[in-house]
């Protein structure tokens, strides 16, 4: 199986969209590299990095689901670091 390092980038706009957020996190947690946010506080948004080493039809899978959430954005940056495992 090939896997693939890749950063999602998130942004979320609607405090009720984390919780389910965090739930979809935790489900791909085993491919999760780390991740970090930081609130913007004064534009009341998050901003979120993840970064993971997954296959690709696991990383399009999470960034769907992300991107499905209400008030939520994610956007997916692959590097060209392809392995075997």
């Amino acid at each position: 199986m090939e896997t693939r390092v890749a950063v999602i980038g998130i942004i979320v706009e609607k405090a009720e969209s984390v919780e389910s957020l965090n739930a979809i996190l935790h489900e791909y947690g085993n491919y999760i590299i780390g991740r970090m946010g930081v609130p913007y506080r004064t534009k009341g948004i998050n901003v979120i990095s993840v970064a993971i080493d997954a296959p690709g039809d696991i990383i399009s899978a999470l960034a769907g689901k992300v991107g499905n959430l209400p008030g939520v954005s994610a956007k997916t940056a692959y590097s060209n670091v392809i392995t075997s495992e």
